[in-house]
Protein backbone atom coordinates (compact mmCIF):
# COMPACT_ATOMS: atom_id res chain seq x y z
CA UNK A 1 0.00 0.00 0.00
CA UNK A 2 2.42 2.32 0.89
CA UNK A 3 4.77 1.55 -1.93
CA UNK A 4 2.09 1.77 -4.33
CA UNK A 5 1.38 5.43 -2.61
CA UNK A 6 4.90 6.52 -3.22
CA UNK A 7 5.04 5.59 -7.09
CA UNK A 8 1.67 7.41 -7.59
CA UNK A 9 3.35 10.44 -5.19
CA UNK A 10 6.04 10.43 -8.27
CA UNK A 11 4.02 9.99 -10.71
CA UNK A 12 1.51 12.99 -10.02
CA UNK A 13 4.99 15.05 -9.65
CA UNK A 14 6.07 14.24 -13.10
CA UNK A 15 2.80 15.36 -14.33
CA UNK A 16 3.07 18.77 -12.56
CA UNK A 17 6.07 19.31 -14.21
CA UNK A 18 4.86 18.26 -17.85
CA UNK A 19 2.09 21.08 -17.28
CA UNK A 20 4.25 23.79 -16.39
CA UNK A 21 3.43 26.71 -18.80
CA UNK A 22 6.79 26.61 -20.90
CA UNK A 23 8.81 30.19 -20.56
CA UNK A 24 8.06 33.04 -22.26
CA UNK A 25 9.72 34.00 -25.75
CA UNK A 26 13.23 36.10 -25.89
CA UNK A 27 11.58 39.21 -26.12
CA UNK A 28 7.71 38.46 -24.94
CA UNK A 29 5.78 40.81 -22.82
CA UNK A 30 2.93 39.42 -21.49
CA UNK A 31 0.68 40.83 -18.41
CA UNK A 32 1.54 39.95 -14.79
CA UNK A 33 -0.99 37.56 -13.47
CA UNK A 34 -2.09 37.83 -9.66
CA UNK A 35 -4.28 35.57 -7.89
CA UNK A 36 -7.74 36.90 -6.59
CA UNK A 37 -8.23 37.08 -3.24
CA UNK A 38 -11.82 38.74 -3.29
CA UNK A 39 -12.26 40.45 0.05
CA UNK A 40 -10.11 38.03 2.13
CA UNK A 41 -7.63 39.24 4.63
CA UNK A 42 -4.08 37.71 3.47
CA UNK A 43 -0.37 38.38 4.55
CA UNK A 44 2.24 39.66 2.41
CA UNK A 45 3.71 36.40 2.46
CA UNK A 46 0.24 34.20 1.12
CA UNK A 47 -0.41 36.76 -1.24
CA UNK A 48 3.35 36.62 -2.79
CA UNK A 49 3.18 33.05 -3.10
CA UNK A 50 -0.04 33.10 -4.49
CA UNK A 51 0.10 35.84 -6.89
CA UNK A 52 4.17 33.52 -7.67
CA UNK A 53 2.45 30.44 -8.17
CA UNK A 54 0.10 31.71 -10.57
CA UNK A 55 2.10 34.32 -12.74
CA UNK A 56 5.53 31.15 -12.94
CA UNK A 57 3.05 28.51 -13.57
CA UNK A 58 4.19 26.89 -11.12
CA UNK A 59 1.13 25.45 -10.31
CA UNK A 60 1.07 23.53 -13.76
CA UNK A 61 -2.65 24.51 -14.57
CA UNK A 62 -3.81 22.86 -11.44
CA UNK A 63 -6.44 23.95 -8.65
CA UNK A 64 -3.69 24.96 -5.25
CA UNK A 65 -3.58 25.82 -1.87
CA UNK A 66 -1.73 28.41 0.22
CA UNK A 67 -1.36 27.41 4.41
CA UNK A 68 -0.27 30.30 6.16
CA UNK A 69 0.83 28.73 9.24
CA UNK A 70 1.65 32.06 10.74
CA UNK A 71 -2.09 32.97 10.67
CA UNK A 72 -3.49 29.84 11.09
CA UNK A 73 -5.73 30.24 7.55
CA UNK A 74 -6.08 28.23 4.44
CA UNK A 75 -6.72 29.69 0.64
CA UNK A 76 -8.11 27.38 -1.66
CA UNK A 77 -7.65 28.73 -5.31
CA UNK A 78 -8.86 27.27 -8.90
CA UNK A 79 -6.11 26.89 -11.54
CA UNK A 80 -6.97 29.98 -13.09
CA UNK A 81 -6.15 31.76 -9.63
CA UNK A 82 -9.84 32.80 -8.49
CA UNK A 83 -10.04 32.09 -4.83
CA UNK A 84 -12.76 29.28 -4.10
CA UNK A 85 -12.65 29.84 -0.38
CA UNK A 86 -10.58 30.71 2.68
CA UNK A 87 -11.04 29.13 6.11
CA UNK A 88 -9.29 29.01 9.83
CA UNK A 89 -7.40 25.78 9.78
CA UNK A 90 -5.66 23.75 13.03
CA UNK A 91 -2.28 22.70 12.91
CA UNK A 92 0.67 21.17 13.83
CA UNK A 93 1.43 21.48 17.78
CA UNK A 94 5.02 22.57 17.35
CA UNK A 95 6.17 25.02 15.68
CA UNK A 96 9.41 24.59 12.54
CA UNK A 97 8.89 23.82 9.14
CA UNK A 98 10.96 20.57 8.83
CA UNK A 99 9.44 16.80 9.50
CA UNK A 100 10.84 14.31 11.79
CA UNK A 101 12.44 11.61 9.23
CA UNK A 102 10.56 8.56 9.15
CA UNK A 103 7.51 10.08 11.29
CA UNK A 104 4.94 9.02 9.01
CA UNK A 105 5.92 5.38 9.86
CA UNK A 106 5.41 5.84 13.49
CA UNK A 107 2.38 5.53 15.91
CA UNK A 108 0.77 8.35 16.79
CA UNK A 109 1.54 7.58 20.41
CA UNK A 110 5.00 7.77 20.04
CA UNK A 111 5.24 11.31 18.59
CA UNK A 112 6.40 13.59 21.02
CA UNK A 113 4.95 17.31 21.46
CA UNK A 114 8.14 18.68 19.87
CA UNK A 115 7.96 16.64 16.92
CA UNK A 116 4.07 17.50 15.68
CA UNK A 117 5.37 20.18 12.95
CA UNK A 118 3.25 21.04 9.87
CA UNK A 119 5.92 21.02 7.00
CA UNK A 120 6.48 23.85 4.81
CA UNK A 121 6.98 23.79 1.29
CA UNK A 122 5.23 23.02 -1.93
CA UNK A 123 3.57 19.64 -2.39
CA UNK A 124 1.71 17.46 -5.32
CA UNK A 125 -1.87 17.02 -3.44
CA UNK A 126 -4.35 14.27 -4.35
CA UNK A 127 -7.46 13.14 -2.47
CA UNK A 128 -7.49 9.37 -0.85
CA UNK A 129 -8.98 7.46 1.36
CA UNK A 130 -7.47 7.40 5.27
CA UNK A 131 -7.10 4.01 7.20
CA UNK A 132 -10.85 4.59 8.65
CA UNK A 133 -12.00 5.07 4.88
CA UNK A 134 -12.45 8.71 5.17
CA UNK A 135 -11.36 10.52 1.96
CA UNK A 136 -8.43 13.35 3.11
CA UNK A 137 -6.61 15.80 0.71
CA UNK A 138 -2.67 13.73 0.74
CA UNK A 139 -0.32 16.11 1.32
CA UNK A 140 3.07 14.37 2.29
CA UNK A 141 2.55 11.21 2.02
CA UNK A 142 5.71 10.12 3.89
CA UNK A 143 5.54 12.10 6.81
CA UNK A 144 1.51 11.47 7.04
CA UNK A 145 0.47 14.77 6.68
CA UNK A 146 -3.32 15.44 5.25
CA UNK A 147 -5.23 18.41 4.97
CA UNK A 148 -9.09 16.82 6.33
CA UNK A 149 -12.38 17.19 8.82
CA UNK A 150 -11.65 18.42 11.59
CA UNK A 151 -11.39 15.76 14.13
CA UNK A 152 -13.09 16.34 17.58
CA UNK A 153 -13.27 13.53 19.58
CA UNK A 154 -10.91 14.20 22.41
CA UNK A 155 -12.76 16.94 24.22
CA UNK A 156 -10.11 18.20 26.06
CA UNK A 157 -7.99 19.03 22.88
CA UNK A 158 -11.06 21.72 22.25
CA UNK A 159 -10.65 21.66 18.83
CA UNK A 160 -13.73 23.38 17.54
CA UNK A 161 -13.17 26.31 19.80
CA UNK A 162 -9.82 26.27 18.48
CA UNK A 163 -11.30 26.55 15.27
CA UNK A 164 -13.14 29.40 16.27
CA UNK A 165 -10.75 31.29 18.01
CA UNK A 166 -8.87 34.57 17.33
CA UNK A 167 -5.23 33.46 17.91
CA UNK A 168 -3.46 31.59 15.90
CA UNK A 169 -1.56 30.36 18.82
CA UNK A 170 -5.00 28.29 19.84
CA UNK A 171 -4.75 26.90 16.41
CA UNK A 172 -1.52 24.76 17.26
CA UNK A 173 -2.66 21.24 18.20
CA UNK A 174 -2.30 18.66 15.96
CA UNK A 175 -0.02 15.86 15.22
CA UNK A 176 1.03 17.57 11.64
CA UNK A 177 -2.01 17.12 9.86
CA UNK A 178 -3.89 20.67 8.63
CA UNK A 179 -7.68 20.28 10.15
CA UNK A 180 -10.53 22.76 8.34
CA UNK A 181 -14.21 23.14 9.53
CA UNK A 182 -16.28 20.08 8.04
CA UNK A 183 -18.10 22.54 5.78
CA UNK A 184 -15.00 23.74 4.33
CA UNK A 185 -13.52 20.62 3.75
CA UNK A 186 -16.99 19.13 1.87
CA UNK A 187 -17.76 22.51 0.02
CA UNK A 188 -14.31 23.73 -1.24
CA UNK A 189 -11.70 21.47 -0.65
CA UNK A 190 -12.89 18.14 -1.78
CA UNK A 191 -14.97 19.57 -5.38
CA UNK A 192 -11.79 21.58 -5.48
CA UNK A 193 -9.57 18.24 -6.41
CA UNK A 194 -12.16 15.90 -7.47
CA UNK A 195 -11.12 14.59 -10.48
CA UNK A 196 -7.62 16.22 -10.43
CA UNK A 197 -4.23 16.38 -8.26
CA UNK A 198 -2.93 20.15 -7.16
CA UNK A 199 -0.33 21.93 -5.35
CA UNK A 200 -0.02 22.81 -1.84
CA UNK A 201 2.35 25.19 -0.89
CA UNK A 202 2.85 25.60 3.02
CA UNK A 203 4.25 28.46 4.14
CA UNK A 204 6.94 28.28 6.64
CA UNK A 205 7.59 30.43 9.93
CA UNK A 206 10.86 29.70 10.55
CA UNK A 207 12.28 31.16 7.58
CA UNK A 208 11.49 33.43 4.63
CA UNK A 209 9.05 32.79 2.22
CA UNK A 210 10.96 33.00 -0.77
CA UNK A 211 14.02 31.12 0.51
CA UNK A 212 11.88 27.98 0.35
CA UNK A 213 9.95 28.54 -2.73
CA UNK A 214 12.69 30.31 -4.57
CA UNK A 215 9.83 32.99 -5.69
CA UNK A 216 9.60 36.35 -7.09
CA UNK A 217 7.55 39.35 -6.66
CA UNK A 218 4.78 39.38 -9.99
CA UNK A 219 5.54 42.71 -11.20
CA UNK A 220 8.80 42.66 -11.31
CA UNK A 221 9.40 40.68 -13.46
CA UNK A 222 10.69 36.75 -13.43
CA UNK A 223 14.11 35.97 -12.80
CA UNK A 224 16.07 34.52 -15.58
CA UNK A 225 15.70 30.58 -15.80
CA UNK A 226 12.66 30.73 -13.07
CA UNK A 227 9.47 31.12 -14.99
CA UNK A 228 7.96 28.40 -15.53
CA UNK A 229 7.85 26.52 -12.08
CA UNK A 230 9.37 26.34 -8.69
CA UNK A 231 12.77 24.32 -8.61
CA UNK A 232 11.50 23.40 -4.67
CA UNK A 233 9.71 19.92 -5.90
CA UNK A 234 7.31 18.46 -3.96
CA UNK A 235 9.29 18.23 -0.72
CA UNK A 236 9.97 20.67 2.47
Amino acid sequence: MQHFARLLHAALLALAAAGMQPAAAAGEVRAPRHANFEREQASPDARHIADWALDSGDNAGMPFVVVDKVHARVFVFGADGRLLGASAALLGLARGDDSVPGIGERKLSSIQPQERTTPAGRFVAALDKSLAGEEILWVDYDSGVAMHRVIATVPKERRLQRMESALPQEHRITFGCINVPVRFYEKVVSPAFTGTSGIVYVLPETRPAREVFGSYDVGAGAPAGRQGGSEAGSSR
